[in-house]
Order: structure tokens, then C-alpha cells, then sequence
């Protein structure tokens, strides 16, 4: 199945392009790693105890270039992925024994805990999105699904069915040893090469880390109890501040919380979209604004 770019139309578009991605996408390693198979799958077959933020950037990565790149550029990505996926197997703990990685249910779980942290914390930060628009993100996503491997059909389309989903998933999942430490390592990690400048401050990222926990569903931290508990509605607040300051930073200084490919993928696809007629002389970000499509654009 050829790869879908996600137009600015999209809503899509409008949540992976917001800020507050990064507080989600740290949200989904936390709840990604409460699946036993897939927090050793990704203990067993990567360098997460050394570099969880690296994780991070890759998924980060992964999520931009299915977002905002070619059509060839996330075909080829697909077939990275898929093919690394097929080629990995995890020694599952319970059993003793070695089972290949690309099973249904562990995509479908890391596909589900990522879209919907996506999804519930942008909106919980801020982001103006209608009951409808979440259903539509999630219908969206089931594409996205296809390039891990899974069918459309495999993963839920809309918030209630993910919601089912989750409550389904709930008696299946535990605490590890390793996912005890993948909190931990996500609250004071190391930092990847491309963000070592900013090791002197990383006293400052606890407060980043722990806001990421605090967003968690409350079955999930209680399952945790990695930190006291606080009001939810302060949670609510600073994430909202979040996204507030970081909206603030210009595109091309945030672009570099990313890797280098990812970099040229993102400049590429701002010429890409000029030449099809968008305004992006404010960048990526500008075109949550429907003043800046062109006028044949539809919602």
C-alpha cells in the first residue's frame, strides 16, 4: 500500500505539528512500557537503558517523516521499519521463550499507546479539536498503522473504540523490573549526542520528565507509583504553560530538537508545499492556519 502524506488540512497535521508532541510522546514510552513483551522488546533489541531520549528523537523522527514527507520518503521508511521489525525477536521472560517482534497484538499496542498520548495530550494542552476531529485523527492514524506492519482494521478508529481498547488491554499489563526503570530513565535521562549542550541544565528537565508521568491515565500511575500524587487540574495548568512557552519558539531553532535527516526532510517539505501553492513563509507550524492554503485547499 502506497504511503498517504497527511495534508495541513488533516488533522493529522494539526496535532503532530503541535508543541506539546514532546510531552506525548514521552507520555506514550511510559505507557508503551507497561506491555511486559514490548517494554522487553525494546529493552532486548536497543540502547534505551543508555539513551531513552535518543528513543525519543527516533520516534519523534519517525512520526515527522510520516507526517510531513514525500510520498517516496515514507514508503521507504516503511519498509526500514517493517523489515526491522520482521528481523527481531524477544526472549519473553514468562516463558522462557524467543518470540519474533512483529506480532499483531505488540504493534498494535505501541501504535495505540502513541497515537492516543498524541492525541490526549494536545488536547488536554490546548489544542482546539471537536469531538469529530479526534475521531478523525484516530481514522487517520489507521493508515499510519500500515506502515508498521498491521492492516487499517487492526487498530481503533475512533475514541471509543480506543477507549475499549485500553480497558481490554488493562488485566494484561504490569510493572517489569525494566519498565520501573524506563520511568526513572525518563525523568533524568542521558542526553543524546545532538543535545549534549544541554547537559548542565538537565537538574531543569526533571520537572519535564515528571510533568510527563503526572499526564498519565490515573490507573497507569497508580500502577507506577513512581510519585506522590498532585491535583490533576495543576497537571492540566502546566501543561497548557507548556505549550504556551514552547509555541513561542521559533521553527527553525525547534527543528533542531531533531536529528539531521529529519532536519532536510522537514526543509524539503516546506518547498514541496510552497510549490503546491501554500504560504509557508512562517513555516510548518504557520499552516495550522487555513489563511495560508491555497485557495482551491479544502478542508
Amino acid at each position: 500500500m502506497s504511503a498517504t502524506v497527511a495534508p495541513p488540512e488533516s488533522v493529522t497535521w494539526r496535532v503532530h505539528i503541535d508543541r506539546s508532541m514532546w510531552i506525548g510522546g514521552v507520555r506514550s514510552l511510559m505507557l508503551q512500557a507497561l506491555h511486559p513483551m514490548a517494554m522487553w522488546g525494546v529493552w532486548q533489541n536497543s540502547d534505551f537503558q543508555e539513551d531513552p531520549l535518543g528513543r525519543l528523537q527516533r520516534t519523534a523522527d519517525f512520526v515527522g517523516m510520516a507526517t510531513f514527507g514525500s510520498h517516496e520518503e515514507i514508503d521507504e521508511l516503511a519498509a526500514k521499519v517493517r523489515g526491522i521489525h520482521r528481523s527481531l525477536r524477544i526472549l519473553n521472560h514468562d516463558t522462557g521463550k524467543k518470540e519474533p517482534l512483529d506480532q499483531p497484538e505488540l504493534l498494535r499496542w505501541v501504535h495505540c499507546a502513541e497515537v492516543y498520548s498524541y492525541l490526549e495530550i494536545t488536547r488536554r494542552s490546548g489544542l482546539p479539536l471537536t469531538d469529530a476531529m479526534a475521531d478523525r485523527y484516530l481514522e487517520e492514524q489507521r493508515h499510519t498503522a500500515t506502515y508498521v506492519g498491521l492492516h487499517a482494521e487492526d487498530v481503533p478508529g475512533s475514541v471509543a473504540e480506543m477507549e475499549d481498547y485500553f480497558a481490554s488491554m488493562r488485566p494484561h499489563l504490569r510493572v517489569t523490573d525494566e519498565a520501573a526503570a524506563t520511568v526513572k530513565f525518563l525523568m533524568w535521562p542521558t542526553m543524546p549526542d545532538n543535545l549534549k549542550f544541554l547537559t548542565p541544565g538537565k537538574p531543569g528537565y526533571f520537572p519535564f520528565g515528571a510533568l510527563c508521568y503526572y499526564s498519565l491515565p490515573d490507573w497507569a500511575r497508580q500502577m507506577y507509583g513512581a510519585l506522590p500524587e498532585i491535583p490533576q487540574p495543576a497537571v492540566t495548568a502546566a501543561l497548557r504553560s507548556f505549550r504556551t512557552a514552547l509555541s513561542t519558539v521559533p521553527e527553525r531553532l525547534h527543528d533542531y530538537a531533531f536529528m539531521k535527516p529529519t532536519r532536510d526532510m522537514l526543509e524539503r517539505a516546506r518547498h514541496r508545499l510552497a510549490a503546491e501553492g501554500y504560504d509557508v513563509s512562517r513555516g510548518l507550524y504557520g499552516l495550522r492556519d487555513p489563511r495560508r492554503w491555497p485557495v482551491t485547499s479544502t478542508k
